[in-house]
């Protein structure tokens, strides 16, 4: 039956409406919002849905202290934002469980991801919940309460990283931190209608993360949109030489896909979703609309693909999960949870002749997997088979998790990266998710494609209006429509919005040098000027990075106040640079002033 969000309690304070968003917040943070206003509405909002599964450690007294410690906003990139952390990453005197109470030690030390984030001004609102030790796809193998799903309780939260994903959904964190072994950064995405970046492995450092598979692992992110999943993914990934298993991966900037981006799915013959035809039907809706939208899409057999994911659970890879655990399986294997210990048990036979074969055999797949995607760019899969229930997973703890990781579990043992992102109500109203992967390296490119999709199931902002995921951006030379530099901004797909004029104290300058021509806007200090014309463009906010560092000095993008009272981003001039330009103010605008002296510009 169609379901919506379940919200929390209708909020009954001031900040009852502002959305835990990066963008929202750092708008209300400039409007005079404390960073402990929003902690305290954090854990109001958490009081609010009385869901103890959420996090295994509410760290309300320490995040209050780091926002009293703030002080004035000072420029870092997540000053002040709250975010939650998947309990088996490591923070700074806050326990560690992983789900297992007798595993629990408290850390001594941030995780190298929690560090930089800390750094940048970002507020732990404690530790979430988890499958025990990240062994489940289905966040329901805790000893703990288990998280209610932000969708419709009848379903099951989605694991390992229920409690990261349920934070964000539920929001009360701006983003939280997961990680991802067979799925578990991606898989509660599509449970809770929100986006999962998967990285490219080696691109975030494991350090401080309590392993799963330590071959495998990645630390996840968990957000309400592709954009400020790709801004966290660009803030916390570097390499990091303390981590044997992190890797010098191309520098990537977002940047405009080709025309016809290639594309490989499941043909018809191979797609699985276990008799879930609502799935079906909305995924090959989907890439239907990726076609429409000049994808080059191509539908290809998936059986080695399929191939891959059975050996995680069923090669010498469980092998691996039992060094992560140590002896506890062997010597105290009544600490774990009964499925993990059903999941883990078996591997307890396999010997080093069992892991080379598996070593060889995902080897002949590999080649396989790549004769089958060719020259495609990108894989476009459901994020998940089939939605799985409270109900079918109480009678049955092992099958439906096998089944959730059909599209997931083949990933990290191929080296792909990924992204996690909703595509609207499938037809019986449940969240549709589809799961975008590349090549290791590739991250950009998946969040490039991954932010097309995500805009084509929005509804389109109405004329003239800035969407969830754009900036309002005021050019006045050589970017406005027509002239010279304005591919700069629709090859990155930002849209004109409007023209208007500045409020009436700035000046304008022709400034040396060229070709193209340029001017340069200047807010005169004694408040008098005129009002300039100017032209405002909606920016895609994940291009705006890579469109940022083309902007060449002495220009700069300031805050510019427009006649109506209203204030964007746009384009001023460094001041230092004026003894050799022109005053063209009393042209009114660069357009005027190419026209009047076209000789001299």
């Amino acid at each position: 039956m169609p379901v919506s969000r379940c919200d929390a309690t209708p909020l009954q304070t001031p900040l009852q409406g502002l959305p835990f968003t990066l963008a929202a917040l750092r708008a209300a943070y400039a409007g005079g919002l404390s960073p402990e206003a929003v902690v305290e509405e954090a854990f109001r909002r958490l009081d609010a849905l009385s869901d103890p599964g959420i996090f295994l450690y509410e760290a309300r007294h320490a995040a209050l202290g780091e926002a009293r410690a703030l002080g004035a906003p000072d420029g870092r990139p997540l000053w002040g934002i709250p975010y939650a952390v998947k309990d088996n990453i490591d923070v700074a005197r806050m326990p560690t469980t992983a789900a297992c109470p007798d595993f629990t030690y408290v850390a001594e030390a941030d995780a190298a991801v929690v560090a930089r984030l800390r750094e940048m001004g970002a507020i732990c609102l404690g530790k979430t919940n988890l499958d025990q030790f990240a062994t489940g796809l289905v966040g329901v193998r805790t000893p703990y309460p288990v998280p209610r799903n932000a969708v419709d309780p009848e379903l099951v939260p989605g694991g390992s990283s229920s409690g990261s994903a349920v934070a964000v959904a539920r929001g009360l964190a701006a983003f939280a931190l997961g990680t991802d072994t067979a799925g578990s950064g991606r898989v509660p995405a599509a449970f809770n209608d929100i986006v999962g970046l998967k990285p490219s492995l080696g691109a975030l450092s494991s350090i401080g993360m309590v392993p799963a598979c330590r071959s495998l692992d990645t630390i996840s992110v968990f957000a309400g949109s592709v954009a400020e999943a790709w801004e966290l993914f660009e803030l916390t990934a570097f390499y990091d030489a303390a981590d044997p298993w992190s890797r010098e991966l191309p520098k990537q900037r977002l940047s405009p896909l080709p025309a016809a981006a290639r594309i490989a799915v499941p043909d018809d013959v191979t797609l699985r979703t276990h008799g879930d035809e609502a799935q079906a039907a909305h995924f090959r809706a989907t890439v239907e609309k990726l076609r429409a939208g000049g994808a080059e899409v191509r539908e290809i057999d998936f059986s080695p693909f399929y191939a891959v994911a059975e050996m995680l659970y069923s090669g010498p890879w469980v092998a691996e999960r039992i060094a992560a655990v140590g002896t506890r399986l062997a010597q105290a294997p009544e600490t774990l949870h009964s499925t993990t210990r059903a999941i883990l048990g078996p591997g307890l036979a396999l010997t080093a002749v069992d892991a080379f074969k598996g070593l060889y055999r995902l080897q002949e797949l590999k080649r396989r997997c790549e004769e089958a995607l060719g020259d495609a760019a990108f894989i476009c899969v459901p994020t998940i088979p089939t939605f799985v229930t409270l109900e079918e997973i109480g009678a049955d703890p092992i099958g439906p998790n096998a089944r959730l990781g059909t599209y997931t579990n083949f990933v990290n043992l191929l080296d792909l990266c990924g992204i996690a992102v909703p595509t609207g109500p499938r037809g019986d109203g449940r969240p549709g998710s589809l799961t975008i992967l590349a090549r290791k390296g590739e991250d950009a490119r998946c969040a490039a494609l991954a932010l097309l999709v995500e805009r084509g199931r929005r509804r389109a902002p109405a004329a003239g209006q800035v969407g969830p995921d754009e900036i309002a951006l005021a050019v006045c030379g050589a970017h406005m429509e027509g002239l010279p530099l304005n591919h700069e901004l629709t090859g990155r797909g930002a849209r004109f919005l409007r023209a208007c004029r500045t409020a009436p104290h700035y000046k304008l300058y022709a400034l040396p040098g060229g070709p193209p021509a340029r001017p340069g806007l200047v807010r005169n200090a004694d408040g008098q000027g005129a009002a300039i014309a100017v032209e405002i463009w909606a920016l895609p906010r994940m291009t705006l990075g890579d469109f940022l560092a083309r902007v060449p000095a002495p220009l700069a993008i300031g805050t510019v106040g427009l006649e109506d009272g209203s204030e964007v981003k746009g384009f001023l001039c460094e001041s230092h640079v004026l003894a050799g330009a022109r005053d063209i103010t009393r042209e009114g605008g660069w357009r005027e002033a190419l026209a009047a002296a076209a000789p001299a510009l």
